[in-house]
């Protein structure tokens, strides 16, 4: 990248999204900062008249992810980072989640994210050169018990960064998947929805996660300023990773996780490579 940055970030109203838009336009780069309600992000570009833009957008809304991306580029040229953070959290067990809710998670934790790729590529390609970064958590990798639909949605996201990591690194675009932790932002709560029914038989797994149960809202460990200077980091860095851990949690919880995975494969190694053809 050339000049000064143009970055589109979604889902700036709190949480990490702000953390991030604040500290991009800090540093001098220019920033387009969305929120379903554009009033929410008003006052970021108000204080940054020059270097801001804000839109609402909701990233289900293919007609408006189209003329979000438009008028970014109408206003800065073009879009040099997108970070995909728009999204919310959804606890049920598997067999509580409602088919309605679950579409709409996915509509805006995969499917939203991977329109906003398709509409800011174009002219990434064109200019080989660009960075797309997807926020997607640790859940991805533990698989917390009432977390399995919002856990799909950021094992879903991972899948698609990783192959378009693949396909799009030999053009100069780098696409990096971060696992956040915990991060004390409003995920936990006003951004954390749940099934409506709960079922008796998961209250000891799944329903200890609900919100009425949950304690963890305003105690995580992370700080979402220390994200924002992290992510940053990483998109300037010569070598960008194509996956990024974020939190002493998720590093802890990333080793765990591996490490059992692993013995569980020695365990059944023999099976496994039992199934070939003999001879």
């Amino acid at each position: 990248m050339t000049g000064t940055p143009v970055w589109f970030i979604t889902g700036c109203s709190t949480g990490l999204g702000r953390a991030l838009a604040e500290a991009v336009l800090a540093q001098g780069d220019r920033a387009v900062v969305t929120a379903r309600d554009a009033g929410s992000v008003a006052g970021l570009a108000d204080a940054h008249p020059d270097a801001a833009l804000a839109l609402s957008l909701d990233v289900t809304d293919a007609a408006q992810v189209a003329a979000a991306v438009a008028a970014a580029e109408e206003r800065f040229g073009q879009v040099d980072v997108l970070v995909n953070n728009a999204g919310y959290g959804y606890r049920s067990a598997v067999e509580e989640g409602e088919d309605a809710d679950v579409a709409r998670l996915f509509a805006t934790n995969v499917f939203g994210p991977v329109a906003m790729m398709k509409a800011v590529l174009p002219g990434m390609r064109a200019r080989r050169s660009g960075a797309i970064v997807n926020i997607s958590s640790i859940g991805a990798r533990l698989c917390p018990p009432g977390s399995g639909f919002y856990s799909a949605t950021k094992a879903a996201l991972e899948g698609i960064s990783g192959s378009a990591q693949k396909e799009l690194a030999p053009l100069g675009i780098s696409v990096t998947a971060v696992e956040p932790g915990g991060f004390r932002t409003d995920f936990a709560g006003r951004s954390l929805t749940q099934s409506p029914a709960p079922i008796e038989d998961y209250a000891e797994t799944a329903g200890l996660r609900r919100k009425e149960h949950d304690t963890y809202h305003g105690t995580q460990p992370g700080n979402p300023a220390r994200a924002a200077q992290a992510i940053i980091a990483a998109v300037e860095a010569e070598e960008t990773p194509a996956f990024l851990l974020l939190g002493q949690d998720a590093l802890a919880g990333y080793r765990a996780a591996a490490a059992a995975q692993a013995a569980e494969v020695a365990a059944w190694e023999s099976v496994s490579a039992s199934t070939g053809f003999d001879g």
